[in-house]
């Protein structure tokens, strides 16, 4: 599947059918003097925009790379995002504007039938399309795609309370125009605003997803000599490009040339089952087949657990001949301040261990 045909196909689709729907809103709307139909037209246009950024940003993604940007041009779907969220933004500002003057200046619609039957068959367009789009969007893994399959359903809701404001007026006479108007205006800016705040938290960088780093952990630790995978960051040039690193702990009694067989074994296999290149593997090295270790190791293990808000302890290493225990102790971003958290565990190992001098690194929660 080339995955930026497929987003330019679809998003093709996506501006003839929202440029289709807005000519006949547009004519509607001003032929039966319906505020409503006029901004529900206004914001199928927005759409078509917004499918046109998206089509220039799947091109200019796929950029190869370059000494300016040796990572590639993949973050541009991000951005691509961006400018969709504040074509929204406007939209949806620009309607409210002209409803609230509609308000203070109210004029009554002309609803005819042939009005009703073309707003009808554009809510069942807008439904089709939007989950048309959403899902090619999942599909490819785009997050322009998404957001606009996401705001085409939007739309069909939008399109539909115009249907019911047109039937209502028909049949009652109360003309409903210039608040909906608002209330439209209001939905569309709602859905921009979610679409940039979701995209600057993608920008700023999130979490990775729980079931990927797991499962790569997982992997790493079927190799023969590895005890643990810890520490895994991936950072996104792009839906389609992670890159990152991880720590895994061995034996001590590995060698170079074993420790470098391993790594490239690890980098290969696990591109080619998940697509991210771990670009740097670092090495814990422990030492738990000592008797001395492995006892103290527990006893730390079992010391420090009890605390709700540590979450994990690994890397550990003693130097017996300093009596010096190196670890890191991953803490809950719950606690406020984490330094004194282990600070206090770091006194207390050395009350219970009086032997020993214990050296710990505070981790951060990365990864499941």
């Amino acid at each position: 599947m080339n995955r930026q045909k497929v987003i330019i196909r679809t998003s093709v689709i996506g501006i003839l059918a929202n440029v289709l729907l807005a000519g006949f809103k547009a004519a509607v709307g001003l032929l039966s003097n319906s505020i409503a139909i006029v901004l529900d037209a206004v914001n199928n246009l927005s759409d078509a925009l917004s499918s046109v950024v998206t089509i220039i940003g799947a091109k200019l993604s796929v950029k190869p790379a370059d000494k300016k940007h040796p990572l590639g041009y993949g973050r541009i779907e991000y951005l691509s995002s961006m400018i969709i969220a504040v074509i929204i933004l406007y939209a949806g500002i620009s309607a409210g504007i002209e409803s609230v003057k509609k308000i203070i200046n109210p004029e009554a619609p002309d609803y005819r039938p042939v009005t009703l039957i073309i707003v009808a068959v554009a809510v069942v367009v807008k439904i089709v399309l939007g989950t048309y789009v959403s899902h090619v969007g999942k599909k490819v893994n785009s997050d322009s795609l998404a957001a606009s399959g996401k705001d085409a359903l939007l739309d069909s809701i939008i399109s539909a309370s115009v249907l019911v404001a047109a039937v209502i007026y028909l049949i009652w006479g109360v003309s409903l125009e210039a608040y909906l108007g608002v209330i439209i205006a209001l939905f569309i800016i709602k859905s921009g605003f979610e679409i940039l705040r979701e995209t600057i938290s993608q920008i700023l960088g999130e979490r990775i997803d729980g079931e990927l780093s797991k499962q790569i952990k997982k992997d790493l630790c079927t190799y023969d000599g590895v005890s643990g995978a810890y520490d895994l960051i991936l950072h996104s040039y792009g839906p389609e490009q992670l890159i990152g690193s991880v720590h895994i702990e061995v034996d001590d009694t590995m060698t170079a040339p074993e420790l470098d067989a391993l790594e490239r074994r690890m980098t290969a296999d696990i591109y080619a089952k998940h697509r991210v290149a771990l670009t740097g593997i670092s090495i814990y090295s422990v030492n738990l087949s000592d008797p001395e270790t492995d006892t103290l190791f527990h006893q730390v293990h079992d010391e420090v657990m009890q605390n709700e808000h540590i979450l994990q302890i690994h890397g550990f290493m003693l130097d017996k001949e300093t009596a010096t225990a190196v670890f890191d102790l991953v803490i809950s971003f719950d606690v406020k301040d984490r330094r004194a958290l282990l600070n206090s565990v770091a006194a207390e190992l050395s009350r219970q261990h009086p032997d020993y001098h214990f050296v710990i690194n505070l981790d951060n929660d990365i990864s499941d």
